[in-house]
């Protein structure tokens, strides 16, 4: 079984930069597409950002493109969120998800239930 921990998480201003990070053990990490959700109090989990198990394709939200980068290092077992001028609407619990399915092709998966496996997640408060 997959684990999946966050970290990178903290306090910041709008406008600056964080980089959080997602570290995988267990399974076959190169083999999933990975995707990363948000949760604020009181909404409901959003899809962020996924990138292909093959690296090649990379999907956003409208609300983070241009500001947010995804990537993967498969060596390191590790997916990555680049996150730069955040906002204080980018306030959220942070989490990273494994897909489902093992070699999806075709189009990124961007609903949680696509997902099955979850960190616990890192936090991330932008104040303005």
């Amino acid at each position: 079984q997959v684990q999946l921990v966050e970290s990178g998480g903290g306090l910041v201003q709008a406008g600056d930069s964080l980089r959080v990070s997602c570290a995988a053990s267990g399974g076959t990490f190169s083999s999933y597409t990975m995707g990363w959700f948000r949760q604020a109090p009181g909404k409901e989990r959003e899809f962020v950002s996924a990138i292909a198990w093959s690296g090649g394709g990379t999907y956003y939200t409208d609300s983070v493109k241009g500001r947010f980068t995804i990537s993967r290092d498969n060596a390191k077992n590790t997916v990555y969120l680049q996150m730069n001028n955040l906002k204080p609407e980018d306030t959220a619990v942070y989490h990273c998800a494994r897909d489902a399915k093992w070699k999806r092709l075709g189009v990124i998966p961007t609903a949680p239930r696509e997902y099955d496996s979850w960190g616990l997640g890192t936090q991330v408060t932008v104040s303005s």
